[in-house]
């Protein structure tokens, strides 16, 4: 997945607003009886997890509202290149969708964009809202205190291991890692013991979009002492601390020392389909820095059913630097879905919302999904709690859990940390110069939007 820089944003711009041109009118010229629904489509054709789903809530709506139809708009694209697609969306009401799946950090950039409309109105009637956690509320929320978006889950991010690749390695079964250190000398036991097998897969550059920067980079970066990215305090983007340094030498450690895939494969958009679907499955990979939806991909209605996955595969949470409290660092992130501003039906694209979130639906999708539930009855329910073995796992993990900045610069503060990953994966640059270039960078976009950086 490419970085949001400007200019690859202008060209996945331009490409977009030619297919949009062909497609014709959108929601603003559109049949007033039709509700449209814009989503991320998954680029492996075997996952259809979000289209079964929303398949589902297709037939219920129709069914409740007579004479109204819901029409589903897949964007087949990487992450970065749905987010400017569904951006040039919303910037026309010819093309722009009625409700919008949106990541949450970047829900605060396209609030200040003008794209979405706020759902207080709606929300202060609506009983269903006191079910979702506060964190989960304030991740759809702007800066002017009003809330955009009704999540549909979080999630959370940790170490999976495999157990039969460790024991070829003489590594315990119950490996529970309190360092970094501990975490690299694993995968130094792998390489030396278990040749064929990539001991340590940290999602590294540009192409693997917030895979990288959240959890990848900052998945370490929390793990070295309090507010190290934004002080909220002082309201001020933070410049290459030694901890950002710190987490930077960690990557180019695990590309360095080839404990890492190959670079090539590392940088390449579709690597954490790769992870998922055959990678780990198929015991070439033997630690994964990643999230708590991977057994999802396993199950037997997944996409890459594994029927061991359960008995093979171990998790535990990732170590902070050198073992200072708490002990374990995690990321949570999260998608809303959200009425587009330009929408002329707002009323029905509510209620396309209510269909998605009754307790059924919520509960279903947060199983379907693999998601971390954010509602107290998804939480109470049986079959979220049976789910999935490990739900309980990521679950716990909460307490220890930290959240992205969601304001409006945080895409280009990602952007720019993913620039730092790679030069130090391909060898391009030293933690130094790469620390350094992320300190101007960082500089460059918080003195345009007239944010300051400071150092620390």
């Amino acid at each position: 997945m490419r970085p949001a820089t400007p200019a690859a944003l202008l060209a996945v711009a331009a490409l977009a607003a030619a297919s949009l041109t062909a497609c014709g009118e959108g929601s603003g010229g559109g049949d007033p009886d039709t509700v449209r629904i814009a989503y991320q489509r998954n680029t492996d054709n075997k996952n259809r997890i979000v289209d079964d789903y929303l398949a589902g809530i297709k037939r219920q709506f129709e069914r409740a509202h007579e004479g109204k139809k819901l029409e589903l708009v897949p964007i087949q694209a990487a992450q970065a290149d749905y987010y400017a697609k569904l951006q040039q969306m919303m910037r026309s009401t010819k093309t722009a969708p009625d409700v919008v799946r949106e990541d949450t950090f970047l829900i605060k950039s396209d609030i200040k964009a003008g794209y979405l409309r706020p759902l207080d109105d709606e929300l202060a009637g609506w009983k269903d809202w006191a079910r979702f956690a506060p964190a989960a509320k304030a991740s759809a929320q702007g800066e002017d205190g009003k809330t955009y978006g009704v999540p549909d889950g979080t999630d959370t991010r940790a170490l999976w291991f495999n157990k039969e690749v460790f024991a070829r390695a003489g590594l315990p079964a119950d490996w529970h890692p309190r360092t970094w250190n501990d975490v690299l000398d694993a995968a130094r036991t792998v390489r030396k013991k278990v040749p064929g097998v990539t001991p340590l897969n940290v999602y590294t550059g540009k192409a693997p979009g917030e895979a990288a920067a959240m959890q990848g980079f900052e998945m370490l970066l929390y793990g070295t002492g309090k507010d190290p990215l934004y002080d909220p305090a002082a309201r001020k983007w933070v410049t290459s601390s030694r901890g950002f340094r710190d987490a930077l030498e960690f990557v180019r450690t695990v590309y360095a020392e080839k404990l890492g895939p190959d670079p090539a494969d590392a940088l390449a958009p579709n690597v954490d389909g790769r992870v998922a679907t055959d990678w780990l499955p198929s015991g070439k990979l033997a630690i994964d820095l990643d999230g708590s939806w991977m057994g999802k991909y396993w199950q037997p209605d997944g996409t890459r059913p594994w029927p061991r996955w359960t008995s093979v595969m171990g998790r535990v949470p990732f170590p902070t630097q050198s073992g200072a409290a708490p002990g374990a660092v995690s990321m949570s992130g999260g998608w809303a879905w959200a009425v587009s501003a330009r929408s002329g039906k707002a009323g029905l694209a509510w209620q396309v919302i209510e269909t998605l979130q009754t307790t059924e639906n919520a509960t279903r999708w947060t199983v379907s999904d693999g998601q971390i539930a954010v509602r107290d009855d998804v939480v109470a329910s049986h079959k979220y709690l049976s789910s999935m073995p490990g739900v309980d796992f990521f679950t716990g993990l909460v307490p220890y859990t930290h959240y992205r900045p969601a304001l409006p610069l945080y895409p280009q503060v990602s952007s720019a940390i993913r620039d730092a990953m790679e030069a130090v994966t391909t060898g391009d640059a030293t933690v130094v110069q790469a620390a350094k270039r992320y300190d101007e960078e960082l500089k460059s976009v918080a003195g345009a939007s007239g944010v300051t950086a400071r150092e620390r």
